[in-house]
């Protein structure tokens, strides 16, 4: 599949995946401070953002999915980075084809099972009478009876585009992202392992890379080592942008 993206900046390429509802526009902020260093890709997932609707939906082809964008591009090798989501498809990408892959950071998600824990989010946006609303302030009232902070139906809402007509439509293909949402949790697993430099790069205040992780971490990428960030959540790349941006510039140079 062809993936919508943003380049910018000069020097090596460096590939950023967004997580779960999310699009490139998510590490613009970052970007400005990376682009002085490396050539930067920042992608929109299949399903997301300004990239195509399919459903055929899993890790499987999402990897494949940034394979075609090297080979379009005429990148043998690059630098990959993804959040949550974003950061299981780098990694499934990573054990399928080690050699374009310099060095890998991943975002606060480990390569184990994680059970759903999207069921309201879900509920909220199929509420929202897409065809019918005349204002985000109406999607967001909808929104707010199942999802309680403004920051989250924020983010969620940008995913809320206009259509020729000028009424509202999703970026995100809602429909198959509902029915196929098991697939996000889904355990990253192989009989290779990636032997280059990889950094976990976790949250303080998250949960989603735990002490039981680094068992699974260390068969599949030997190389790596894991950190978490002080003062930050799942969301680390917009609550501590300023650390992120230090981090990946410490363990890429």
């Amino acid at each position: 599949m062809k993936l919508n993206f943003r380049k910018t900046g000069t020097g090596e390429p460096l590939i950023i995946l967004h997580g779960l509802f999310g699009s490139a526009d998510n590490w613009f902020s970052i970007a400005k401070e990376l682009e002085k260093d490396y050539t930067l890709y920042l992608v929109d997932q299949r399903n997301h953002g300004d990239s195509p609707h399919s459903e055929d939906w899993n890790y499987q082809v999402m990897a494949e999915d940034i394979k075609e964008l090297m080979e379009t591009e005429g990148i043998e090798s690059a630098y990959l980075m993804g959040h949550s989501m974003g950061g299981k498809t780098v990694m499934a990408f990573a054990l399928q084809f080690p050699e374009k892959v310099k060095k890998l950071i991943v975002a606060d998600i480990s390569p184990r099972y994680y059970p759903l824990h999207h069921q309201e989010i879900l509920k909220g946006l199929n509420a929202i009478p897409i065809e019918e609303i005349k204002s985000r302030k109406e999607a967001d009232d909808i929104l707010s009876n199942y999802v309680s902070n403004m920051g989250i139906r924020q983010f969620l809402l940008k995913s809320l585009g206009r259509n020729e007509k000028g009424g509202f439509q999703w970026r995100i293909n809602l429909k198959t992202i509902t029915e196929k949402i098991e697939i996000v949790g889904e355990e990253i697993d192989s009989d290779n392992s990636f032997e280059n430099p990889t950094l976990f790069m976790g949250g303080e205040n998250s949960n989603y890379i735990s002490d039981t992780d680094k068992v699974s971490i260390s068969k599949l990428f030997p190389n790596s080592n894991i950190i978490h960030l002080k003062n930050a959540g799942h969301w680390l790349h917009a609550e501590q942008p300023g650390a992120v941006i230090e981090t990946v510039r410490a363990f890429l140079g």
